[in-house]
């Protein structure tokens, strides 16, 4: 690493909060990865933007109880991210801070809260993307772009696994991993394997059986009345989900990182890959210089950068993310029509809506600029900049607060 520091913990990262439906909300602290430009005087700029998936919430049988719930997870999330810019930290490992904080909490459909296959088993997929390479990791080419996993059945934090292989280009090269042989090369730079009733959850188990009309009991791991935990005293807001998280990060440095995890849609068929580790349907993001010398002088008259980057996570049904290219599609907008990164991704979940699409994306641009369309009832979503603020929405006309 640039600064002769190292993390410990599971590939690189610090461990997430444990979260449960009913956890109080508070901040990390983070070793920094890479010198601050604080040290030096300078005013960092950077942001991070975060869904927990899109579907059909339906906000009159909701409590404020359990909005409060899913809120103060969001926020959790955006304070994870946050302390790793703050300390001047990579925008890959925010991201992943972020998404690894909502992995561990059941309320998501990722990680601690997968849904099940059709099979009753929990399939995982999850996916890195940076516009650049990170600083702290000079080696990695330019052309290595990302990576994608989908077939987890083991790993704690999908999110770490695909951070391992991404940084791994001479033992890991390839762009698309699965299953066990992926799980075992992260287990080798020390990402957590668990055994499959980790990802075990009453609410999920019960909407997997009644999804295909079968009993819901006897549960395949009873709860154990004292474990301490009270992961089944709850019903998600969002049934039947098809959604995943994801979080886009921009650095002090102006690199921009994408990542996403999911456990997919629910009562999908084995081995079934969807969009979140596709890459240029369910993440992308990419950098470009800017052509023509009007538009050259005019972005310097404006004082802005010569080069322009975008991120991209999508939620939602994966299966028209995939026919649309819709993720790399929003970077195509706005380097070839010029569009703006709010109306690019705006047209693009508009288009998954004509093909009978439901879902959302989050993109951020290397100006700060944030959005969060979608085309359905609700989804998850929030943002923190550089004042460490975190603002939360979740229905399709909440303002974020």
């Amino acid at each position: 690493m640039g600064n002769g520091e190292a993390w410990r913990y599971s590939g690189g990262l610090p461990p997430p909060a444990p979260c449960t439906p009913t956890t109080t909300m508070h901040s990390q602290e983070k070793t920094p990865l890479i010198p601050s430009r604080k040290a030096r005087g300078n005013k960092p700029k950077y942001t991070l933007v975060i869904h927990g998936g899109a579907g059909t919430m339906d906000k009159a049988r909701s409590t404020p109880e359990l909005r409060a719930q899913y809120k103060a997870a969001l926020a959790r999330a955006l304070l994870a991210g946050h302390a790793v810019l703050s300390a001047g930290g990579e925008a890959m490992d925010a991201a992943v801070a972020a998404v690894s904080s909502m992995e561990d909490c059941p309320l998501f459909n990722a990680g601690k809260g997968a849904v099940f296959n059709i099979a009753g088993k929990n399939e995982l997929e999850t996916s890195i993307m940076l516009s650049r390479p990170p600083a702290s990791h000079p080696e990695i080419p330019p052309t290595r772009r990302g990576a994608g996993v989908t077939l987890l059945t083991h790993a704690r934090n999908p999110s770490k696994l695909v951070r391992a292989l991404y940084l791994l280009p001479g033992d890991a090269p390839h762009t698309m991993f699965s299953g066990a042989t992926a799980e075992d090369i992260a287990a080798s730079q020390g990402v957590e394997l668990v055994d499959e009733s980790y990802f075990f959850t009453e609410a999920r188990w019960r909407e997997h059986r009644r999804g295909l009309g079968l009993p819901e009991e006897p549960l395949p791991y009873p709860s154990k009345p004292d474990d301490g935990k009270d992961d089944n005293a709850w019903v998600p807001l969002d049934q039947l989900p098809t959604g995943t998280v994801g979080a886009v990060a921009l650095d002090e440095r102006g690199c921009i990182a994408a990542v996403t995890s999911t456990g997919g849609r629910t009562n999908k068929l084995v081995g079934r890959v969807g969009d979140t580790p596709v890459m240029g349907a369910g993440f992308w993001a990419e950098e470009w210089t800017v052509r023509g010398w009007f538009r050259k002088a005019w972005r310097r008259l404006q004082g802005k950068s010569q080069r322009v980057a975008v991120g991209v996570s999508g939620t939602g049904d994966g299966d028209y993310f995939i026919r649309l290219a819709t993720a790399s599609t929003i970077g195509r907008r706005m380097k070839y029509l010029r569009e703006p990164v709010q109306r690019a991704a705006k047209e693009c979940v508009e288009e998954l809506r004509r093909d009978g699409g439901v879902g959302g994306v989050i993109a951020l641009d290397n100006a700060g600029h944030v959005a969060m369309p979608l085309n359905c009832s609700g989804m998850y979503r929030g943002v923190v900049r550089e004042d460490g603020v975190p603002k939360t929405a979740i229905f399709d006309d909440d303002e974020l607060e």
